[in-house]
């Protein structure tokens, strides 16, 4: 394959809500620059970039996908990015190395979510982005609707630089208003319909007051009447478009009448080469210096990681973008977050699940790299004489949790390492053991995604896990102070066991887990025995008396007991302990404790008033709202065991808009209302 070099690169991503179009439009890409002689189809489970049997059997994008085309001497590097909004981690991996972006979106005349969402990404991160308005051609389409949906909610950044030309519902070509012509779907040129001249006297006035304002030498121009030259035109929305400040809006249709040429010359010439992006930031190792880095060929390599795949026979392929220099296969590549270098066999570029081996890629370039040890997602490779790390990719922290365990009690280890491959393919889901509840949690950005991942484990690996909600980590403590006795007393024959003490409970220990203190005198109970009654006390307060929960804030106070000059050990008095606690906490008041989280929810101010009501079902304490970015941000307390789905229910009221984050603030004691369920529910588990 030929080699390309950065001004000759474009990357971009396909991105925007579920269903618009965007594996569609992928598809018709590659066949129309010939990289595929048969147009798959996402309903039959043949596109190039939905090859997963888990996005075959659904019929959608679950997992970034990548493949490459050419087109008029230009190598462009496509990212498929899944639209649901459990992926989002994919969408983040995504744009880290994307330089522009094309928001899919469908023609029915509204905003759909994912666009929403996607276009405000583009903009908070200054990715240069597109709209393509897909479906023109479906019934009761309305694309000029459509984009005044898209301008009511970013304004003057709109800007229409297409105007699809329709037969009923077919698209019969276009006009181009940046060229102020009008082509046939064979791309010949033909005049302006009448029934279109209005619309694009109205996009060409917008359009040019977008390009003069790239530049003030042009705005001078435009305010004092002259015509922008087709040079200045384009050079402004190119400018503008690179900096994030406006989004170019063009139509067309991904299923059926696909010549989407003039969608590839948007792409080669108002997307930006990958060195007139923003710079990469980075550290320098050793002096831990900062810097940041414009995509170049001067200088040694280095690259960074985006995405990994896992396949149990090929095994591991890493996606990872080259910021300078170039790679070739035989090199030697240090890993700066592993502290090791790794050997580089074998390059590749993708399509789909299609890998191409090639020898080397230069810095703008995108390819994966296959039988590598210690690297990862996020990590930065670079040459050994030249060490630096990219700052890591920040992506979405879990929301939600659910215990996972094997259908198959014998086969809990295997669902666990099935769990663990994946980690490194998905950086937004986490696995750790509640050492409390002794369950396995797996913690993630929706209900599907963690749905997904299971399904995953039994395809790739052959064992199939299960996923209920969690328990709550509550806590037992005393509202009242008693005093009670423990008495151990054992004789066989042979040696005896004699072990008596006397023990005052009362809540507040010092450091509000557990204070032990020692008030016995007179040698009622040996020195060398004390040791034993606080041992015992601190092995039984691991269970509370009411459901077996830990014990917290609990003073215990040893002030008399007795002994046996023959009989007593320190197993006795061990032993006592834990009965004068079971004797003595059940007379203590006892109750529960749950966790209590701090939660901050943001959400459009269309929306408070619902969320609000919510909070407060879920027994949430409003501590205060603001205003950010034109958003409303919720802060409140709740109760943990109220928020178990939270991530869906937020979704479901929101339509997707809201996002929320949570963390741990402190204990308080559950209302008296629910004990017995808890109760219920702890001997349901221990059963």
């Amino acid at each position: 394959m030929a080699v390309f070099h950065k001004e000759k690169i474009r990357n971009i991503a396909l991105i925007g809500h579920s269903g618009e179009g965007k594996t569609s439009l992928l598809e018709a890409i590659l066949y129309t620059t010939k990289a595929i002689d048969r147009l798959g189809k996402v309903d039959e489970g043949s596109s190039v970039s939905d090859y997963d049997q888990e996005e075959i059997s659904r019929r959608m994008s679950i997992s970034l996908s990548m493949a490459y085309t050419t087109y008029k001497d230009y190598k462009i590097n496509i990212l498929d990015v899944p639209g649901f909004f459990d992926f989002e981690g994919e969408l983040v991996a995504a744009l880290s190395v994307a330089d522009g972006a094309i928001v899919v979106t469908g023609a029915t005349g509204t905003l759909s979510v994912g666009a929403e969402k996607a276009i405000d990404y583009c903009l908070e991160q200054g990715i240069a982005t597109m709209v393509w308005v897909n479906g023109v051609n479906r019934e009761n389409s309305d694309y000029l609707k459509t984009v005044e949906a898209i301008k009511e909610r970013y304004g003057n950044k709109i800007v229409k630089i297409e105007l699809p030309i329709m037969e009923g519902n077919v698209m019969k070509g276009f006009v181009d208003v940046l060229e102020g012509k009008a082509f046939d779907d064979k791309k010949n040129e033909i005049a302006i319909p009448a029934n279109l001249q209005d619309a694009y006297a109205e996009a060409e006035a917008e359009l040019l007051e977008a390009a003069a304002e790239s530049s003030d030498e042009l705005l001078e121009k435009f305010f004092g009447g002259e015509a922008l030259t087709g040079d200045e035109k384009r050079s402004g929305i190119k400018a503008r478009t690179v900096s994030a400040e406006i989004i170019p809006v063009l139509a067309g249709v991904a299923i059926g009448n696909c010549n989407i040429t003039n969608l590839l010359d948007h792409i080669v010439a108002m997307f930006p080469a990958a060195d007139e992006v923003k710079a990469k930031p980075y550290t320098k190792l050793g002096d831990g210096s900062k810097g940041e880095l414009i995509v170049s060929e001067d200088g040694k390599f280095a690259a960074q990681v985006f995405k990994t795949i896992v396949d149990p026979f090929v095994g591991k392929l890493l996606m990872f973008k080259v910021y300078r220099g170039k790679i070739a296969s035989g090199d030697t590549a240090y890993n700066s977050r592993a502290d090791e270098t790794e050997k580089i066999s074998a390059l590749y570029i993708l399509r789909g699940k299609k890998q191409d081996g090639v020898d080397a890629l230069y810095a703008g370039d995108i390819g994966a790299l296959a039988k590598l040890n210690y690297t990862s997602t996020g990590d930065t490779l670079c040459d050994p004489s030249e060490k630096i790390a990219f700052d890591a990719i920040d992506f979405p922290l879990p929301v939600i949790a659910m215990a996972v365990s094997a259908v198959d009690k014998n086969s809990e280890e295997k669902v666990i390492a099935g769990f663990t491959k994946l980690l490194e393919e998905d950086s937004t889901f986490k696995l750790e053991k509640n050492a409390e509840t002794n369950e396995m949690l797996i913690s993630g950005l929706g209900e599907m995604q963690l749905d997904i991942l299971c399904k995953k484990v039994k395809n790739k690996f052959g064992v199939e896990a299960i996923l209920k909600e969690p328990r709550i980590s509550y806590r037992e403590t005393i509202k009242k102070k008693v005093e009670a006795e423990g008495k151990h007393k054992k004789q066989s024959g042979g040696a005896g066991q004699f072990g008596q003490c006397t023990i005052r409970f009362e809540p507040g220990a010092a450091d509000g887990e557990f204070e032990f203190v020692d008030e016995v005198v007179g040698g009622v109970i040996p020195r060398q025995y004390i040791p034993a009654v606080e041992k015992g006390l601190r092995e039984a307060i691991k269970k509370g008396i009411l459901a077996g929960y830990p014990m917290v804030n609990l003073k215990c106070t040893v002030f008399d007991g007795k002994y046996h000059p023959v009989d007593s050990k320190e197993i006795a008095f061990i032993t006592a302990a834990k009965l004068a606690y079971a004797d003595g906490l059940a007379k203590a008041n006892p109750v529960f404790l749950e966790p209590i989280m701090t939660v901050k929810v943001t959400v459009p101010e269309s929306y408070m008033g619902d969320i609000l009501g919510d909070l407060n079902k879920r027994r949430g304490r409003i501590l205060g709202m603001d205003t950010v970015d034109g958003k409303s941000v919720i802060n409140a307390e709740v109760p943990q065991g109220e928020m178990a789905r939270y991530a869906t229910d937020l979704r479901s009221m929101t339509q997707g808009r809201g996002k929320f984050v949570m963390t741990f603030e402190r204990y308080e004691e559950v209302p008296s209302t629910l004990a017995a369920k808890i109760i219920e529910d702890a001997k349901k588990a221990q059963a």
